[in-house]
């Protein structure tokens, strides 16, 4: 977030940061891997409430988030593609990207470098959020 106080160099950095971090995740979101080596990997997460609906709608809802490109201020006010929403057969989900170290043990320290973040996007229900 930026504040009055930021000095233009300061603007500049974390702008080149969010650039960075948007493309990263929209290279990891859109990656064209499989549901299960995705999960197996730890690199996607499906709550009980949509693994409930079965694996038809699963693949559906991760080729929705794929797809996704409905990214406004309301729904990615830092502009870094890591979070949005959509129906699916009448089903509101939201889907979201975090960032961890390369154990999933704590936050990633860089969010912006891929050497230190592993990715992880969760697919869930609205209610579940």
């Amino acid at each position: 977030m930026f504040t009055p106080y930021d000095t233009e160099d300061e603007l500049l950095a974390d702008n080149g940061k969010r650039l960075e971090i948007r493309a990263l995740n929209d290279e990891f979101r859109t990656h064209p891997s499989l549901v299960g080596a995705a999960i197996a990997l730890q690199h996607l997460v499906i709550t009980r409430g949509v693994a409930n609906h079965g694996n038809d709608f699963i693949n559906r809802a991760v080729e929705a988030v794929r797809d996704f490109s409905e990214f406004s201020e309301s729904n990615d006010p830092y502009g870094e593609h890591d979070f949005g929403s959509f129906d699916l057969d009448g089903v509101s989900l939201y889907w979201k990207i975090d960032y961890y170290d390369l154990l999933l043990e704590y936050g990633s320290p860089d969010p912006a470098d891929p050497l230190l973040t592993r990715r992880v996007l969760t697919i869930l229900l609205a209610d579940e959020y």
